[in-house]
């Protein structure tokens, strides 16, 4: 799921002061203490295969955050993708891989311990 910035609601418009707002966007239920992240990440780099071994070979984090730059195609195990791109706000549930179209820079807010566990296991699949 994702929305570009633009097309968020503006819930108040005054001058000097924007608040744009969209529910119903990803449930946090079952989740423990959430984790701020910044990712950058070169053109061409696909996790797809860091997260072999995983369930369904996915992340099973789900993910909330902004695209500061670049443009990147998220791959869900139900076969369906969503193209993320400068200013957009997205919602990435679990049962995905990430690949980067374009360099990109990306804030993620995601369950901690969860997706420590995928990190964990791409650290140990890359050797380190």
């Amino acid at each position: 799921m994702r929305i570009s910035k633009d097309q968020i609601p503006a819930k108040i418009s005054v001058p000097g002061a924007v608040a744009r707002q969209t529910g119903e966007f990803g449930d946090a239920t079952g989740f423990g203490t959430m984790a701020g992240e910044y990712f950058s990440l070169g053109a061409g780099t696909d996790i797809s295969p860091l997260l072999k071994g995983l369930t369904n070979d996915a992340c099973h984090a789900p993910h909330w955050g902004y695209m500061l730059a670049g443009e990147v195609v998220v791959t869900y195990t139900d076969g369906k993708s969503d193209v993320c791109k400068e200013n957009d706000l997205f919602y990435w549930p679990p049962g995905h891989s990430v690949r980067v179209v374009r360099d990109a820079e990306v804030i993620l807010f995601s369950p901690k311990v969860e997706h420590a566990d995928v990190m964990d296991h791409m650290l140990k699949v890359m050797g380190s």
